[in-house]
């Protein structure tokens, strides 16, 4: 037998939707994942991890294909991987659809534009990359990219710059002693 909720007790449980457990907020999984990456919105790690089940329920699919199906299995495994190595969403080394099965959100983090500049070490630190992202400081490319959300692929990693205007440039081009006299 339970006991009868106090007033105070009930006030708060107005809210609290037990039918529906994802209204009661992010989980501790969630809450370290969207630190560790810099993610401003909850909305942005539900979408990776939507994308990543997908990309993990196809991956199984394949798998389960029957013994008749060899040629058409190979063939979309092929394409699945070479996109996803597109991406860059599997590392170099892994190139089965096992390792499909065990993507995660994560790898979709990793290729977030802020997590590129921390690792091409344009930035000191997660935060400092997305502020840079916003403030306008970082091209991709020819275009200037304002959206720390931006996924960069394996191919475009090589033209992430600082944009020629940039404060930023300049101050790291005089602190190698690499700026040209033109560019005054």
């Amino acid at each position: 037998m339970v006991r009868k909720l106090k007033y105070h007790e009930q006030k708060l449980l107005r809210r609290l939707d037990l039918v529906s457990w994802e209204a009661a907020g992010p989980s501790l999984r969630e809450v370290r994942l969207l630190r560790r990456f810099g993610l401003s919105r909850r909305e942005e790690l539900v979408r990776y991890k939507a994308l990543a089940r997908g990309i993990r329920g196809l991956a199984r699919r394949l798998r389960d294909l029957g013994p008749g199906s060899e040629a058409f299995r190979a063939r979309c495994a092929s394409r699945l991987l070479g996109r996803l190595r597109a991406l860059g969403l599997l590392r170099p080394g892994e190139a089965s659809l096992a390792a499909c099965e065990r993507l995660s959100a994560s790898a979709f983090c990793r290729r977030r534009l802020p997590c590129v500049l921390l690792r091409l070490r344009m930035a000191q630190d997660l935060r400092h990359a997305a502020a840079f992202v916003r403030q306008g400081h970082v091209r991709v490319g020819p275009e200037v990219v304002t959206d720390p959300a931006l996924l960069v692929p394996r191919a475009l990693e090589d033209f992430v710059t600082w944009v020629d205007a940039s404060r930023l440039r300049h101050k790291v081009l005089d602190y190698n002693q690499e700026r040209d006299d033109f560019d005054l």
